[in-house]
């Protein structure tokens, strides 16, 4: 009995995020109404508030849940792996997780994605490189670490949309040896 208490309240949630990307595709967050996406994906309102107080709670659990996956995914690679060859060995790893989750990559990273959780993505992403580069390039100076990181960071979402708009032409690793290599010139100015 409990397995299928479980079972329905996976299923109920995971048509709740469905949904709520789906709206989010026409409109930003803040123009949805639970009763819009509840009669969406066909609940009631009560089972929505059962499991979320609001929309933005709603959002809220699938962003956590997407940071603790990404987390994981930059986190496989210890930072002695890390070298000067091979500055971003995650990067490939990263375009298979947007791979993974194209539909909610795209919509997060979009017009009526939520810009907080791009900034959280971008902090998170800034701890393990600066710390990688730190052990690496310990004579640079530290300024370039910052400088060097904002400017790879936007170029590298930049290349996260225009993949994914783009239909995933190429597979996550060849995404990945572009990336790289587009970087690789820059990688000089901490040496």
């Amino acid at each position: 009995m409990e397995q299928n208490l479980d079972r329905r309240i996976r299923r109920t949630k995971n048509l709740l995020k469905s949904g709520l990307f789906d709206l989010m595709e026409q409109k930003s967050i803040n123009e949805i109404t639970i009763k819009e996406l509840t009669e969406r994906v066909d609940i009631n309102r009560g089972t929505f508030y059962l499991h979320y107080k609001d929309i933005f709670e709603l959002l809220e659990d699938i962003e956590l849940e997407l940071m603790e996956e990404l987390k994981e995914v930059c986190q496989k690679i210890p930072t002695e792996q890390v070298t000067k060859d091979s500055p971003f060995p995650f990067l490939t790893d990263i375009f298979v997780f947007l791979g993974k989750h194209a539909k909610e990559a795209t919509i997060l990273l979009g017009p009526h994605g939520d810009p907080a959780f791009v900034v959280q993505v971008k902090e998170m992403l800034k701890a393990r490189c600066i710390n990688d580069w730190m052990s690496l390039y310990k004579n640079a100076d530290p300024i370039y670490y910052e400088y060097f990181y904002s400017f790879i960071v936007e170029g590298c979402i930049g290349l996260f949309k225009t993949w994914l708009a783009t239909g995933q032409q190429q597979t996550p690793k060849q995404m990945g040896r572009i990336a790289l290599e587009m970087i690789s010139g820059g990688i000089h100015l901490l040496s």
